[in-house]
């Protein structure tokens, strides 16, 4: 069942509201839509990239009905904190995984691990991701610092043209899309859209090819980031 669907069926339509992350996922305040409901965003932990609990606690209203908590990267969100919240506030929780996310194999989740901590032994020049309990690195999600978005951009341009494929994982947040655009504070959402890029950890790569993406970013870390 979709979350439309799941919404409705908990009676949340018109006149309510469901908090959403604004990082991705715009097929979530889509279905809120859908369900005649008002999405209202709230901001993300910069470790996790899931839904923070406070922003979720300060987004609500007399008038929130639900929240939709999507796990993001291979990184499980703060389910313990979000479901006390809503036992509090009465607030239907729902969950909802990327695609990408669906149950992979032990073995295939162990590669991807393996795969992960050689790249933070050895990158340099860039955020690696916090591990926490539970992450599968679905995707292996680094920070480029720097001025925004022309840093990583730049980056990301001169890693693919060492051979290495990389992707921005969030181009742009949600609450900036049309239709959705609303008047929120969300800093920690906009730097996550600006500075992140996904590198490659599947459990195909050889260790030359993780080598070579090592390698290729960091000929390139520390280039770009701003003079102190």
């Amino acid at each position: 069942m979709g979350t439309a669907a799941l919404l409705r069926a908990a009676g949340v339509g018109l006149g309510d509201e469901v908090v959403v992350p604004a990082f991705g996922n715009v097929e979530v305040a889509e279905a809120v839509m859908t369900a005649g409901a008002l999405p209202v965003f709230a901001d993300i932990d910069p470790a996790t990239y899931c839904l923070e609990p406070a922003a979720v606690e300060a987004a609500t209203t007399p008038r929130t009905a639900a929240v939709v908590v999507v796990h993001r990267f291979g990184r499980p969100a703060d389910l313990g904190r979000l479901h006390d919240l809503g036992r509090r506030h009465g607030l239907l929780v729902l969950e909802q995984r990327e695609p990408e996310q669906l149950e992979a194999p032990y073995e295939e989740m162990a590669q991807r691990r393996e795969r992960a901590a050689f790249l933070d032994a050895r990158l340099r020049g860039v955020r690696t991701p916090e591990g926490g309990v539970g992450h599968t690195y679905q995707q292996y999600v680094v920070r480029v610092p720097g001025n925004g978005r022309p840093d990583r951009d730049a980056f990301a341009r001169a890693v693919r043209a060492r051979g290495v494929e990389c992707r921005i994982p969030v181009k742009t947040p949600v609450h900036r899309l049309p239709g959705f655009r609303q008047c929120v504070s969300l800093p920690e959402t906009e730097r996550a859209a600006d500075e992140t890029l996904a590198l490659p950890v599947d459990a195909s790569l050889t260790k030359r090819e993780m080598q070579r993406i090592a390698s290729a970013c960091n000929a390139l870390g520390g280039l770009l980031q701003p003079a102190l």
